[in-house]
C-alpha cells in the first residue's frame, strides 16, 4: 500500500511540475525607492504574505516593486507578533526553567533575576536583524522597495505617500494587496498601549504587572498571558467562550487547559466584559456572565485585550476600484485569488481562511504562480496551527468534534510522552499525541500534539496528510531513538493496530 502511494505521488509530482509558461519576462532590473515604471506586478504590503510575494515574483521573472507603510519589511508577524513573541517567550522559559527546574537536574543556581530592559533588548535584537535580511533578499532579487502608504487609484495605478513626504505613482499589470490584519477592538475600551495594551503593547511592558488580565483565550492571549506569568505576574484570563482556543480538538483543549491552570494562570470562561475604568493608578475590568448575571469587578495592573484580528484595508480605496468585501471588511477572491476586478488580488489575512503568517506566504507564492502562467495551490484544510506556550500545542487536519459534525466513521490512535523515552529522559513527560484516521481507508484525517516542541513535530503529520498518508505509513517508517517524534510513530500504531510500549 505504501509503496503504491509513493508512485502515485511521484506521478502527481511530475504532472504539477512539468507544465509550461505561457508568460515570459525579463530577468533585468534595478533595485530602487520608487516604482514609476509599469511593473508586473504590484504588491501593496510588505508582511509574511506580500514580502514572500514579492520575491518569488521577481524569482519567476517578473518586475515587481513592494510597497510597505512600516518603514520596515515583515509585517506585524516579524515587527510586533510572532517573531518578537517567540524570542520573549523563549526568554521567559528560559528563566522559568533556571528558577524552578534547573535543580532537578543537578544545576544549582544561587539566585536569579529577570532585567527586563536586556531581554526586550534580545527581542528588538531579534527583529531588526530579520526585517534587515529581508531587505538583503530584495536586493539580491531585484525587487523595488516603496515605503510609504499605498492607496487604489485605478486597478493598474497604486498612489503612494512615501514616508519621507513625497507622493508617487506605481503602475502594474497585477496588483496585489497583502495588507494584514489589526487588533480587533471591544466596545468601550480604548487601547493606550500602557495600562490597556494590544499585543503591540504587551511586547514591549516597561515592568513586568504583578496583575495582568487577558481579555481572549485565543492563541495570541495565552502566549502573551505565558510569557508575563513566567516573568511573576498574576495572569487571568476572561473568556467568552466556554472554551479556550475553541478551534482545538476538545480532548487536547482540556488536557492543555490543565497544564496552564498548573502554571498558575486562572480561567473565566463564559465571560462577558462589560466596563473597564483606567482612570486610577491600575485598571478595573468590570465583567458579567456571559449569559447575563451579577457583575464583578477585576483589578489589574495592566490588561491585554486579545479578542482577535480584523482584516486591514483601510485607506486602499478598494471602493474606488469596486473591489468587493465581506460583511467583516475580507476581499473576497476565486481560486486565484483574484478579485472581481480584473488585476487586482489579494491574498493573506485580508482574504478568508486562516489569519496565519504561514498561510499567507503560501498565498502569496500561489498567487504569484497563477499570474506568471504557472500553477499554484493552497489547501486551507491542510495549514497546521501552533500555539507557543510551553508545553505548545499544534494541529493540522480535523479534529474529533468536527469529524463527528461532519459524520465522518473515523478511529483514534493515542500515545502520551509519559510512555516516550526521551521525553522521560530529559524530564519533559507532559502532553501527547492523538492522530484520527478515516475506519475504512486508515487515511490521516488529522493530527493533534501536546508536548514541548510540538510545533516542529507536526510536520510529519502535515506531510503525511498532505501526500494522503494512511496511519499504517508513519508506523512503517523507522523513526531514530529516542526522539519525542516516536510518539507520533506510536500513536499511528494505536490507529490501525496497537502501539508498543503502551
Amino acid at each position: 500500500m505504501a509503496m503504491a502511494n509513493l508512485a502515485r505521488r511521484k506521478a502527481s509530482f511530475l504532472t504539477r511540475n512539468i507544465s509550461p509558461s505561457p508568460l515570459r519576462f525579463s530577468l533585468s532590473r534595478g533595485f530602487s525607492s520608487s516604482g514609476s515604471d509599469e511593473n508586473d506586478v504590484v504588491i501593496i504590503g510588505g508582511g509574511p504574505g506580500g514580502y514572500v510575494a514579492a520575491i518569488k515574483a521577481a524569482q519567476l521573472g517578473l518586475k515587481t516593486t513592494c510597497i510597505e507603510k512600516r518603514g520596515a519589511l515583515g509585517g506585524t508577524c516579524l515587527n510586533v507578533g510572532c517573531i518578537p513573541s517567540k524570542a520573549l517567550l523563549h526568554s521567559s522559559h528560559m528563566y522559568h526553567e533556571a528558577k524552578h527546574v534547573f535543580a532537578n537536574h543537578g544545576v544549582k543556581v544561587s539566585s536569579v533575576e529577570v532585567d527586563l530592559p536586556a531581554m526586550l533588548a534580545q527581542k528588538d535584537s531579534a527583529v531588526k536583524n530579520l526585517t534587515r535580511g529581508i531587505e538583503g533578499l530584495f536586493k539580491k532579487n531585484k525587487v523595488n522597495y516603496v515605503k510609504g502608504y499605498g492607496k487604489f487609484l485605478s486597478p493598474s495605478e497604486v498612489s503612494v505617500e512615501t514616508n519621507d513626504g513625497e507622493t508617487t505613482v506605481v503602475k502594474g499589470k497585477h496588483i496585489i494587496v497583502a495588507t494584514g490584519s489589526d487588533v480587533k477592538s471591544l466596545p468601550g475600551i480604548t487601547i493606550d498601549e500602557k495600562k490597556i495594551v494590544s499585543s503591540t503593547g504587551a511586547l514591549s511592558l516597561s515592568e513586568i504587572p504583578k496583575k495582568l488580565i487577558v481579555i481572549g483565550a485565543g492563541y495570541i492571549g495565552l502566549e502573551m498571558g505565558s510569557v508575563w506569568g513566567r516573568l511573576g505576574s498574576e495572569v487571568t484570563v476572561v473568556e467568552f467562550a466556554s472554551d479556550i482556543v475553541p478551534s482545538m480538538d476538545g480532548e487536547i483543549r482540556k488536557q492543555f487547559q490543565r497544564s496552564l491552570e498548573k502554571q498558575k494562570m486562572k480561567f473565566m470562561l463564559k465571560t462577558k466584559v462589560v466596563g473597564v475604568d483606567s482612570s486610577g493608578d491600575g485598571v478595573k475590568l468590570i465583567v458579567e456572565p456571559a449569559e447575563g448575571g451579577e457583575q464583578t469587578t477585576l483589578e489589574a495592573d495592566v490588561v491585554l485585550v486579545s479578542a482577535g484580528r480584523s482584516p486591514f484595508t483601510s485607506g486602499l480605496d478598494l471602493d474606488k476600484i469596486g473591489v468587493e468585501t465581506d460583511k467583516v471588511g475580507r476581499i473576497l477572491v476565486n481560486e486565484r485569488f483574484s478579485t472581481n476586478v480584473s488585476g487586482v488580488y489579494a491574498i493573506g489575512d485580508v482574504i478568508p481562511g486562516p489569519m496565519l503568517a504561514h498561510k499567507a506566504e503560501e498565498d502569496g507564492v500561489a498567487c504569484v504562480e497563477f499570474i506568471a502562467g504557472k500553477h499554484g495551490h493552497v489547501d486551507y484544510d491542510k495549514v497546521p496551527g501552533v500555539v507557543y506556550t510551553y508545553p505548545e500545542v499544534a494541529s493540522v487536519g480535523k479534529t474529533e468534534e468536527q469529524l463527528k459534525k461532519e459524520g465522518v466513521s473515523y478511529r483514534v490512535g493515542k500515545f502520551p510522552f509519559m510512555a516516550n523515552s526521551r521525553a522521560k529522559a530529559i524530564d519533559t513527560a507532559e502532553g501527547m499525541v492523538k492522530i484520527l484516521a478515516d475506519k475504512e481507508t486508515d487515511k490521516i484525517l488529522g493530527v493533534h500534539i501536546m508536548s514541548p516542541n510540538a510545533g516542529e513535530l507536526i510536520h510529519e503529520a502535515v506531510l503525511a496528510i498532505n501526500y494522503d498518508a494512511s496511519s499504517e505509513d508513519i508506523a512503517r517508517v523507522c523513526h531514530a531513538h529516542p526522539t519525542m517524534s516516536e510518539a507520533i510513530k506510536e500513536a499511528a500504531m494505536a490507529t490501525y493496530d496497537k502501539p508498543i510500549h503502551m
